[in-house]
């Protein structure tokens, strides 16, 4: 299943093993790994619960 990140980002969420939000310099990103290897990452939340739902509304598209 395919999920659409942004406007130019779709993601195979069949494959995701890991989801990772971390804190970084210009804010808080979400990351999306396949294995060890990171994919993709998100833009930038001002909280982790921002991002938390952001996660949630993503992953849940049908």
């Amino acid at each position: 299943m395919f999920v659409k990140l942004n406007d130019r980002v779709y993601l195979n969420a069949d494959r995701i093993t890991r989801i990772k939000i971390d804190e970084v310099q210009d804010g808080i990103r979400v990351r999306f790994y396949e294995g060890q290897v990171q994919v993709a990452k998100s833009h930038t939340f001002e909280s982790v619960d921002a991002a938390q739902k952001w996660v949630e509304k993503t992953m849940n598209q049908k």
